[in-house]
């Protein structure tokens, strides 16, 4: 199977850029090449396109399966297992934010609710336990707010992303209403001028 230049282009790209995201470099042109094929294409096919080992494309597509980023296809007459993605890019998008949050930021949480509980033996302990607190908060509320965005609808989703920039806007605005609403507070009196206006 010889790929077109633009197909390569983007296999490659993929290669590259999943060495940087912390997966191997095969994961990321396996999942390229599934993503932009019209058809299912099985483990051979893929040794085909990618001129990489058969192991590596099986250690490969494991991966992906266990991400939930590729769907297992049969294809009449054939016995062999066909893999594809997703059409919805959406749908990939729910997908990989899922399966990170469960990887990456629901251990994190356990870690500091456990070092949370803890009960400090030092100042240094309890210093420590504060800025364990303030982060543990901050990833609680993000998770909150993850949480919400998940469930919108696709179309809902999309208009959230397109605010972008307005939002900025709108807190900003926000922010100057409640600073201009808010009653001036009255110059204290130092003690110099106590003393000149004091008869």
């Amino acid at each position: 199977m010889t790929l077109p230049p633009l197909v390569q282009a983007f296999v490659l790209h993929f290669g590259e850029m999943g060495s940087r995201w912390g997966i191997n470099r095969t994961v990321g042109q396996v999942y390229a090449l599934l993503y932009l094929s019209p058809e299912p294409l099985n483990a051979d096919q893929i040794v085909a396109a990618l001129g990489v080992s058969r192991s590596n494309v099986s250690m490969a597509l494991r991966e992906l399966q266990a991400w939930n980023l590729v769907l297992l296809r049969h294809l009449p007459g054939d016995r062999r297992d066909h893999f594809t993605t997703p059409d919805d890019v959406w749908v990939i998008l729910r997908t990989l934010a899922e399966e990170r949050k469960k990887r990456e930021i629901d251990p994190t949480l356990t870690v500091l609710r456990e070092l949370l509980m803890q009960s400090p033996g030092s100042e240094d302990e309890r210093h420590a336990q504060a800025r364990i607190r303030a982060m543990h908060a901050m990833i609680e509320q993000l998770t909150g707010w993850y949480d919400e965005v998940k469930r919108l609808p696709n179309d809902g989703l999309a208009a959230l992303l397109r605010l972008g920039a307005g939002v900025t806007r709108l807190l900003e605005t926000a922010d100057r209403v409640v600073a201009f609403a808010k009653p001036a507070r009255p110059a204290a009196t130092t003690e110099s001028q106590w003393t000149k206006e004091s008869p």
